[in-house]
C-alpha cells in the first residue's frame, strides 16, 4: 500500500510498515498470545513484584497483536485465545500455597479480580479482528463488482450469442 500520488507517507505509517507482519495460524496465535503472556508474567514477578496492573496493561498489546498477527481465516480465534493466555501468564504472578489447589484457586481469585484487565484484552482483539474482517468483506465485495462490471458486455456490442454464425446456433440446439 503506498500513499497517494503526490503526498508522502507520514513517518508513523513507514514506523509502521518497518514492523513484522506474520500471518499466523489460529493455533499459532493461542500458542504466541499464552507464551508471550507466561514470559510477561514472569518478568513481572521478578521485577515489579506480581504487579497486576503491569501484568494487564502489558496485556493490552499482547491481545492487539494477537488479533492482528492472526491470518484472515482464523479470525475468529483471536478472541477466543487471549483470555486462555491470561489464565496461562497469570499463574506465576497468582501466588497460592498448598499445591496444585492452592494453586489453582490463586489462578482463579486473580482472574476473577483482575476481570476488567481480561475483559479489555479480549474487547481489543475482538474489535480488532471485527475490523480485519469487515476490511476483508469489503474487499470481497468489490472485487466481486469488478469481476462482474468487466464481464458484463459493452451496451449496444452484439451479444456472444448473436455474434455466433446461424448455423451453429442451429447445430448445437438439434443436440439437445
Amino acid at each position: 500500500m503506498s500513499a497517494p500520488a503526490g503526498r508522502p507517507a507520514s513517518p508513523a505509517v513507514l514506523a509502521l510498515r518497518r514492523l513484522p507482519n506474520p500471518r499466523l495460524t489460529g493455533i499459532g496465535a493461542g500458542l504466541f498470545a499464552a507464551a508471550a503472556m507466561f514470559l510477561i508474567g514472569c518478568v513481572d514477578g521478578v521485577l515489579f513484584d506480581d504487579s497486576a496492573v503491569v501484568f494487564g496493561v502489558l496485556f493490552l498489546p499482547v491481545s492487539a497483536l494477537t488479533a492482528l498477527w492472526v491470518r484472515p481465516a482464523d479470525l475468529v480465534t483471536a478472541p477466543i485465545s487471549v483470555p486462555i493466555a491470561v489464565a496461562v501468564g497469570i499463574a506465576p504472578i497468582a501466588g497460592g500455597t498448598g499445591g496444585l489447589g492452592g494453586r489453582t484457586m490463586a489462578v482463579v481469585t486473580a482472574l476473577a479480580v483482575h476481570a476488567g484487565w481480561l475483559y479489555g484484552g479480549t474487547l481489543v482483539a475482538g474489535l480488532i479482528a471485527s475490523v480485519r474482517k469487515v476490511r476483508l468483506m469489503r474487499a470481497r465485495q468489490r472485487r466481486m463488482m469488478l469481476a462482474a462490471h468487466t464481464a458484463r458486455p459493452a451496451a449496444g456490442a452484439p451479444s456472444p450469442a448473436a455474434a455466433r454464425p446461424a448455423g451453429r446456433a442451429a447445430r448445437r440446439t438439434s443436440q439437445r
